[in-house]
């Protein structure tokens, strides 16, 4: 299985798309003995292995829900390959209390055409977890990364706490609508520094759209590099989706992306560490501030596993 795994990690680094399911299947299974599996299937897609990072655009699209993430998608994908973008997009959806899946099925939410093998659409369970991911997230993000020019997740849509996102993508952008509310509880939902674009939609209300961009723009003032406030209509005819797809790859090519995304998969490791085992490993571990300085301290290529690997060696070497 380990070897299997290896071949489909390799397919995702040769840029063959056809593997985004395979890999995804794997990614999901939870089981402890499809762990070695998926290091190796994650060991292939590694920086080490790529000679650098990931070449795809992670892209988190986070805000309340009904504000129009999914359309807003379904605009943004016939943008994105009229540019000749391969995008992934991975939509964490509520949980099914009977059998644990995703509850909404983004295949039916997201408009796309389902014989364009450029576009993959995956829908994942966001289980327990607070702030919008599924447990699988960040992996298949990695993943698919590696063989996807635009990689999107779009989080479960919980409102006040959908802040993980931000750990994951390299370029976060916060949806809201005008008329109501969303600006306002944006503002009360203490993730101001969240996003790195903020997207008003349906900007074809003229007067409350323009309001809310204003609100954003004032309340914005107090951070030191405020983010660019963008206003969109996803409704034919379609406004400014253009222009997003614009400000959202300026704001990649701005990036020291090899730092950003060494510092996301630290915090990723030691999320899924402390999900895994709890006060008492952090304990193990001197706290989670020492933890921080340990993973610090590794090499910045290891990738998400690894790391994770990491703390469990150095919390079961603990007196």
């Amino acid at each position: 299985m380990r070897d299997a795994a290896a071949a489909l990690g390799a397919r995702l680094r040769a840029r063959e798309l056809a593997a985004a399911p395979a890999a995804l299947n794997l990614l999901e299974t939870r089981t402890s003995a499809a762990r070695p599996a998926i290091a190796a299937l994650l060991e292939e897609v590694s920086p080490e292995r790529l000679g650098g990072e990931a070449p795809g655009h992670v892209v988190g699209i986070t805000g309340p829900p009904g504000v129009g993430k999914s359309t807003l998608l379904s605009a943004l994908l016939p943008q994105w390959r009229a540019r000749g973008a391969s995008v992934a997009v991975i939509a964490v959806d509520p949980s099914s209390r009977r059998s644990g899946g995703a509850l909404l099925g983004d295949r039916a939410r997201i408009d796309a055409d389902p014989a364009d093998r450029g576009i993959f659409i995956r829908s994942m369970a966001a289980g327990e977890r607070l702030g919008g991911l599924a447990p699988a997230t960040r992996a298949a993000a990695t993943a698919l990364a590696a063989a996807f020019d635009v990689v999107v997740v779009e989080t479960v849509g919980v409102g006040q706490s959908e802040t993980d996102v931000a750990e994951i993508a390299d370029t976060a952008a916060v949806i809201v609508q005008p008329g109501a509310g969303d600006v306002q509880q944006f503002l009360k939902a203490g993730i101001m520094e969240v996003p790195d674009l903020l997207v008003v939609t349906k900007a074809d209300l003229g007067p409350p759209a323009q309001r809310a961009v204003a609100d954003l723009r004032v309340a914005l003032r107090v951070l030191d590099a405020a983010p660019p406030v963008l206003a969109v209509s996803a409704v034919p005819p379609a406004d400014g989706i253009a222009a997003l797809v614009d400000a959202l790859a300026a704001h990649r090519e701005g990036l020291d992306l090899a730092a950003v995304r060494a510092g996301a998969r630290r915090r990723g490791a030691l999320a899924d560490f402390a999900a895994e085992h709890g006060e008492r490993g952090l304990r193990a571990l001197g706290g989670r501030r020492a933890a921080v300085v340990f993973l610090e301290g590794l090499d910045v290529s290891l990738d998400g596993m690894a790391l994770v690997g990491a703390l469990e060696e150095r919390a079961a070497r603990a007196p």
